[in-house]
């Protein structure tokens, strides 16, 4: 049966209301408080105090403080005035008593219920917010990304627009230069003609000159195309890749009015895109040797050089294409082809390496020192990624 405490104090003005309960001993820490408009609790067993109040407060802006062994409550009175007494003249009647403190309950639980959504629904409008504002940050750094990437686009297209230009300018001065030439050569011809009472028609003779005598020179030569001994195991795979060599010579005629003789031709290209790489300008040759397969899509070196391009940009999977696709040009695989071959191989086993495709990688070195066995660095790579996969060394 707890022990109802009576000697508490309390004091009041017009605003407020000052109720101070003793804790009689009692830690700080085993106190219960319990409060509402109209109903007050402490409870530290054994103890408790209750109050029915004689008119009702302002609870959000009351408070209480515990400390020095009592409870000091700071009530907020909602009607300004002086009470005259601190409890209802029902605070005696312990079925009111009950029903206050039932409502006081039913109404704190809706209060906490209240105040719990309203916590969780600012939660969520925070996290929102929060999601919007990194939605921002992505979306500008996405597009930042993007400006950059249309920057050296538009740089890379601006410099072979130039480089066009200077291509144009170049040929129209030679040409002019030809034709100017061509002119005095022949303003000097006509003048020659004159001093020698020649006729004007070069294909005229004068009565008594000799004619010129026409005759045949033979001229022998020798067939091999390859500077390696014949070989008739090898003669039927030669003479395929010769094949192949003549039809990747021919090019697509491309109507293109914008385009000189130069840009037309693919040898042409490749060397321009040779001058790119040289320069690191990775992106112009890209565009360059890009070009240049449009004009002739089976010289399996604009796919290779393209593919070191790539390797440099790190469009990794771009890079295994292209030397996938130059390996499948240089078949049959003849001693001619070795190098290109052993090239493309070591450019695509790089590629899966930094993919972390460590199996596929040793397979194209391994197969790449086949063709180079005495190649010391290829030798040390090819180790160097059978450590790696086997665990041996940090990656």
């Amino acid at each position: 049966m707890p022990l109802i405490v009576k000697d508490f104090s309390w004091e009041e003005n017009e605003s407020t209301l000052f109720l101070t309960v003793p804790l009689k001993g009692v830690k700080a820490n085993k106190v219960d408080i319990f409060s509402s408009e109209e109903y007050i609790k402490v409870s530290y067993p054994p103890y408790i105090f209750e109050c029915l109040l004689k008119c009702p407060v302002d609870d959000a802006q009351s408070s209480a403080n515990v400390g020095n062994g009592t409870v000091v409550f700071k009530l907020k009175k909602k009607e300004q005035k002086v009470w005259g007494q601190l409890q209802s003249d029902d605070a005696g009647n312990k079925e009111v008593l009950r029903k206050k403190r039932e409502e006081a309950q039913a109404e704190v639980q809706r209060r906490q219920q209240e105040e719990g959504k309203a916590k969780a629904e600012k939660k969520r409008e925070e996290d929102r917010y929060a999601l919007n504002q990194m939605m921002k940050l992505e979306d500008s750094e996405r597009q930042r990304i993007e400006d950059i990437k249309q920057s050296e686009r538009k740089a890379a297209t601006d410099e072979l627009e130039r480089w066009k230009d200077e291509q144009r300018a170049e040929a129209e001065a030679r040409k002019k230069h030809l034709l100017e030439q061509k002119r005095a050569e022949n303003e000097s011809k006509r003048i020659e003609e004159r001093k020698k009472g020649k006729k004007a028609n070069i294909f005229e003779t004068e009565k008594g000159m000799p004619t010129r005598q026409t005759g045949r020179i033979e001229v022998s030569h020798t067939p091999r195309v390859f500077p390696t001994p014949v070989r008739e195991s090898q003669a039927p795979m030669e003479e395929e890749w010769l094949k192949k060599q003549a039809e990747a010579r021919r090019t697509v005629e491309l109507s293109d009015a914008d385009l000189s003789e130069e840009e037309k031709n693919p040898l042409w290209l490749r060397d321009k895109g040779n001058e790119f790489f040289k320069g690191g300008n990775y992106q112009a040759a890209v565009n360059a040797y890009t070009h240049a397969i449009r004009l002739s899509n089976k010289m399996p070196g604009l796919y290779s050089n393209r593919a070191a391009c790539h390797l440099k940009l790190r469009n990794l999977i771009k890079c295994v294409e292209d030397c996938s696709k130059a390996l499948d040009l240089l078949h049959p695989p003849v001693p001619q082809n070795a190098a290109s071959r052993c090239r493309a191989l070591v450019r695509r086993g790089t590629a899966f390496c930094q993919l972390e495709m460590y199996i596929e990688g040793l397979q194209d070195y391994e197969a790449g020192l086949k063709l180079d066995r005495d190649n010391k660095e290829l030798q040390a790579d090819a180790e160097k990624i059978r450590e790696i996969i086997q665990g041996t060394v940090d990656r």
